[in-house]
């Protein structure tokens, strides 16, 4: 599956765009400024998105790839 078929799959599942989840994740406290801050870690952006939007692990990843900056949503 392609990175951007995890986000499309995660946006029908949610409702939330990858935009979305920025925001979310700035207003948690994980990232500051669109940046994953030092001491935050894969786990703890998986526990969340476990808990908030009973996601997978690997949908999970591709959030925090997303917030991490290693990976970016394809342009459609």
């Amino acid at each position: 599956m392609s990175f951007q078929a995890y986000l499309d799959n995660i946006q029908a599942k949610t409702g939330k765009s990858p935009a979305d989840f920025k925001q979310l994740a700035e207003q948690k406290g994980f990232t500051r400024n669109g940046t994953l801050k030092d001491k935050i870690n894969a786990g703890m952006i998986v526990n969340w998105l476990k808990q908030d939007f009973e996601l997978g692990h690997g949908h999970s990843m591709a959030i925090y790839a997303l917030l991490k900056g290693t990976k970016t949503e394809s342009s459609k």
